[in-house]
């Protein structure tokens, strides 16, 4: 089988995460400069079987869409035209980040390692591959 991705997309910095390829257990990938996102997708693609992206969705909460979903939109039609294969699903992520640090917090990371801001991207790209995955 194939893996699916999950992406939370950032200004500067954005979160991976993966499912194994049996498509059960999502988990932290990377986090990487969001001006490097294509290429490292790319060169992952190429290693990795996979055939699904989930990219969140920043819906604020009177249901409009956040200034980064324009650059979001812009990343999803270049990634299709780069690798049609893949389907692409929205999951709303208005509470990814904050879910993120309480999942860090109850896990048991230490406060300095929770500073970190790639730690919290990345796993806030695992609860949205999870949220996808459990629906």
């Amino acid at each position: 089988m194939s893996r699916i991705l999950a992406i939370d997309f950032g200004g500067k910095r954005t979160g991976i995460a993966t499912t194994d390829p049996l498509q059960i257990i999502a988990s932290p990938l990377i986090t990487v400069n969001t001006s490097e996102l294509m290429d490292y997708l790319s060169n992952y693609i190429g290693e990795e079987q996979v055939s699904e992206l989930v990219v969140g969705q920043p819906i604020r909460h009177d249901g409009s869409f956040s200034p980064i979903e324009k650059e979001i939109l812009i990343f999803i039609d270049k990634f299709t035209k780069k690798h049609p294969e893949i389907n692409i699903h929205r999951v709303n992520e208005m509470y990814s980040s904050k879910d993120a640090m309480k999942a860090l917090i109850e896990s048991g990371v230490k406060k300095n390692k929770r500073k970190d801001k790639k730690l919290l991207d990345s796993t806030a790209a695992t609860i949205l591959l999870q949220e996808f995955l459990y629906k």
